[in-house]
């Protein structure tokens, strides 16, 4: 039971939190999805469904963290917007806008005996703004903006992805995009 089967448990658990939500989403489907042996669950995970839910969640926000990195790095302040916005449009497509953001899943159904799951995601929501803050930055917007449009850049991608995968179309993204690319650009002005 090495770690290669715990890091294909916390990948599928985020995975289908994307489509399934945390309620929608239990050990079973994890074992079946990762393809670990049965009893690794509760050796990897001795603190049950929110344990891996938790986990689930950081990898997720490294995961796109890595991303954004990787693309505002010496870019343009609308950089920082199409770094955030690449990964969704290509989930959204691949799943048929069956899948969203593992992020956002577990925080919409986090309870309150197990705060740990909301602390997770907060988290990750701010190392996401963090990262896009610090792109627009470099480009030249000044700290107090970058980071009230980092905020922005979030809170409305992940708005648009809900309303894409309501709709079933890609509209709702392309029109955020291109208002935050334009509020990026003025910010650098």
């Amino acid at each position: 039971m090495g770690t290669d089967s715990r890091e294909r448990m916390v990948r599928s658990a985020a995975y289908l939190f994307r489509e399934r939500g945390y309620s929608g989403t239990g050990f079973r489907d994890v074992i079946a999805h990762s393809g670990a042996p049965r009893g690794s669950i509760y050796h990897h995970f001795p603190g049950g469904k929110v344990q891996l839910a938790e986990e689930a969640v950081r990898y997720a926000g490294e995961f796109l963290n890595a991303g954004i990195e990787a693309a505002v790095e010496g870019g343009d302040a609308a950089s920082a917007v199409d770094a955030f916005v690449g990964w969704w449009r290509g989930v959204l497509v691949k799943s048929e806008f069956r899948a969203g953001c593992p992020v956002v899943a577990v925080t919409v159904e986090s309870h309150d005996d197990a705060p740990q799951l909301a602390r997770a995601a907060a988290a990750a929501f701010a190392r996401w703004q963090d990262t896009l803050a610090t792109g627009l930055e470099n480009a030249g917007a000044s700290p107090d903006r970058a980071a009230r449009l980092a905020t922005l850049i979030v809170s409305a991608v992940e708005g648009a992805t809900i309303l894409c995968r309501a709709e079933r179309d890609l509209r709702p993204l392309d029109a955020v995009v291109a208002e935050l690319k334009d509020l990026a650009r003025t910010a650098v002005d």
